[in-house]
């Protein structure tokens, strides 16, 4: 029978290899179906009116006028009179109208009444947040930080922080919802297609619909990205439900841009004050922090500090600040990012210190790093130093250059874990040979239907135009929500199982015809043949004409025999710094990244590269800018709210640790290791190129300056 063992390297047709998006023509012809592309017949839109303050009691609800305009069919309050809203935008009357520019006006003609209240929507520290906003202090020690300290030889103290910015994904959240008597289906931009039903039972029975969730069918073939901020239905869906039972008709409910970045899910900030100690020769011995940050009106949890390095002397303190800037959601690789940056940015300023290189510093530190991570962040040194020329390359702070443009290196490493979600899987093959994979997950552009795609094919020794994969849909055996870097893992290992189930009930057809038992044959190269042995087989469509009228169904479940968790990887950067306009530019980065067995290199190098360029964003660029005087987003747009364009990303450089070493550990996530690195890179490279440290991300140019002027007058390097 066949083994549901990943195969190994000299025995894989497609696995490991560079295989094209299976929906990549339609991606480019612009075939793909999106949410937003939905239109239903008789379909109305939805739109809501907002809060106007960032906290407040709403004390009045009109909407009479609302009611009476043109077009207008139907309107449900989100949030009732006597409740308090939480921050600019907070959703509170949805209305339904014939055309979007009708549902617009209505939406600006309701009446709504506040009695404001206290906020803070500043970024502000422990001390200046006021006990109303801060939530009580958590505190660790881990061996003596005082005695730690002593025994230190150079110590370094710093300020390192990362402000608040939005997922800002290319489709805004949103939905088409349409009632069928009793039945609701919902077209959603979601990272959750299994789970949303769930969510729809549960919004709606507080609304006091009550509707069973095999009631409910989602359907998401597309999504244009999520990165963590679309697993739940929101106010916005269960709204768009209510207007749609309402009216009798479909609604559809999208976000505008300015909602989508004040209201739909931000990553936290976190800021911290950093002591670190170290005896001459590098060896880390103590650390000391106290950080600080926020999530909107929701606790953004605890950091680990130092991140990667178990330092054996460690006091750490963090602060939750509460906020009226709305609230937070997973960020890809949540915290990560930000303890990156601190961690990092902390070493990095005290192998400076020390006059030191701090690939070298790193290398000496790697006993207090997981030892089963050791090796791995070793190789991928040497292999990221090679491809970005560090030892010829690098110089210590400041030594950039004599012009206006200095030049630097910076580095940083990071983990993740990566485990697999449960997973589901369903492989029919028909009497014509054709064959279905069924999964209720979505691929969110990482190439979740390729990888299906290849697996399937492969386990069956089909060519990948042999196998037509479905999923996207609730119908289907139920899959996890795609978080965590999750997904890939997940579904890889219970398509293998379902198409190896598959795969021996049709071996088991087919061996008498071929005078052995099932356990001697094998799927490979379009045929099922004795092992070894392609003279004695039958191809494809013979073996499963063997069926007669009757499909043989295959089922699966993520497999954790298939799969492990916990990768390693490492970055660098090089940047140009001009000193008399502060401007940073991308030259080169180089990503080095462990996720085990790779299924699809050329997608999985495409993730990195994605998560590269997102780190690039968040390094150079974003962050949600918020005024206190008004309580408002100063910029919830494209033109204000910046991002990176095709010119400033630089040089990217992804390779991928494969092979012996690798491949046994089975798969791994990877979604989100590649996107925490980038920012402490970068910052770090231009530490080293200016000889000061720029203690905020984004490194807009009034940073930089103020950074070099600070240094100048106190007489630093410049």
């Amino acid at each position: 029978m066949a083994d549901y063992h990943w195969p190994p390297a000299d025995h894989r047709a497609l696995i490991g290899k560079r295989i094209k998006r299976i929906d990549g023509p339609q991606k480019s012809s612009g075939r793909a179906k999106y949410s937003y592309d939905i239109n239903r017949p008789g379909m109305l839109w939805g739109k809501m009116a907002t809060s106007d303050h960032a906290h407040a009691k709403i004390t009045k609800i009109d909407t009479s006028d609302a009611e009476k305009m043109p077009g207008v069919k139907g309107v449900v309050i989100i949030v009732p009179e006597g409740q308090e809203v939480l921050w600019v935008g907070q959703e509170i009357v949805a209305v339904a109208a014939d055309s979007e520019e009708r549902a617009e006006e209505a939406a600006d003609a309701i009446k709504i009444e506040y009695a404001p209240l206290p906020y803070l929507v500043a970024d502000a520290d422990p001390q200046t947040a006021g006990s109303q906003y801060s939530k009580q202090l958590e505190q660790h020690v881990t061996g003596n930080p005082d005695q730690g300290f002593q025994q230190a030889d150079v110590t370094s103290e710093g300020h390192y922080g990362v402000p608040v910015i939005t997922h800002c994904c290319l489709e805004s959240h949103g939905q088409v919802t349409e009632w069928n008597g009793d039945n609701l289906t919902v077209w959603e931009s979601t990272q959750n297609v299994s789970g949303m039903a769930g969510e729809y039972t549960g919004g709606l029975a507080e609304q006091g619909i009550k509707i069973p969730a095999n009631n409910i069918h989602v359907i998401m073939q597309h999504v244009g990205g999520g990165f963590g901020s679309k697993f739940a239905a929101d106010t916005w869906g269960i709204a768009c439900a209510q207007l749609a039972k309402k009216t009798g008709r479909p609604v559809k409910m999208m976000l505008e841009r300015d909602q989508e970045l004040m209201v739909a899910g931000c990553r936290p900030s976190m800021h911290a004050r950093v002591k670190v100690g170290a005896k001459r020769d590098g060896t880390l011995v103590a650390w000391d922090s106290e950080s600080w940050g926020t999530g909107g009106v929701n606790d953004a949890g605890t950091p680990t500090f130092p991140y990667v390095f178990q330092v054996p002397n460690a006091r750490t303190k963090h602060t939750a600040i509460l906020t009226n800037i709305g609230p937070a959601r997973s960020w890809r690789a949540p915290d990560h990012p930000q303890m990156a940056l601190i961690s990092n940015g902390a070493m990095e300023d005290l192998a400076a210190k020390l006059n030191m290189d701090p690939l070298d510093f790193m290398l000496k530190n790697m006993n207090i790093v997981q030892p089963e991570r050791v090796k791995t962040y070793q190789d991928e040194f040497t292999i990221a130093s090679n491809l970005i020329d560090w030892k010829s390359k690098w110089h210590p702070r400041g030594q950039g250059g004599s012009g206006p443009v200095r030049r630097g290196l910076g580095l940083s490493l990071h983990t993740w874990g990566g485990r697999g979600n449960l997973s589901n899987c369903q492989v029919v093959i028909h009497p014509d040979g054709s064959v279905e994979t069924n999964i209720g997950s979505q691929d969110l552009g990482t190439g979740t239907r390729t990888v299906i795609n290849i697996v399937t094919a492969e386990t069956l020794g089909l060519p990948l135009d042999a196998v037509k994969v479905n999923l996207g849909d609730n119908k289907y055996p139920p899959a996890g929500a795609s978080g965590g870097s999750t997904t890939v893992s997940g579904v890889s290992t219970s398509t293998r199982m379902a198409a190896t189930g598959a795969l021996n009930e049709l071996l088991a057809k087919v061996a008498p015809s071929l005078g052995v038992s099932a356990d001697q044959l094998e799927a490979w190269n379009g045929k099922i043949q004795v092992k070894g042995d392609p003279l004695k087989s039958i191809t494809w469509k013979q073996a499963c004409a063997k069926l007669g009228t009757a499909s043989i169904t295959g089922t699966g479940r993520t497999n954790n025999a298939l799969m492990s968790s916990g990768v390693g990887g490492v970055q660098m950067s090089e940047v140009e710094v001009d000193v008399e306009t502060g401007v940073v530019r991308m030259v080169k980065h180089v990503a080095v990244q462990d996720c085990g067995l790779i299924i699809d290199v050329k997608t999985a190098e495409s993730q990195v590269l994605g998560a590269c360029i997102m780190g690039v964003c968040y390094a150079l660029y974003e962050e949600k800018i918020m005024d206190q005087p008004t309580g408002r987003c100063l910029n919830p747009n494209m033109e204000f709210y910046k991002l990176a364009g095709i010119g400033d990303i630089g040089d990217i450089v992804v390779h991928m640790m494969t092979g012996p070493g690798y491949d046994e550990r089975g798969t791994i996530g990877l979604g989100e290791p590649p996107v925490i690195s980038p920012g402490a890179a970068i910052s770090n490279a231009v530490a080293n190129a200016i000889g000061v440290r720029v203690p905020e991300l984004p490194l807009t140019p009034d940073r930089v300056l103020a950074a070099l002027g600070k240094a100048g007058k106190e007489g630093g390097m410049a």
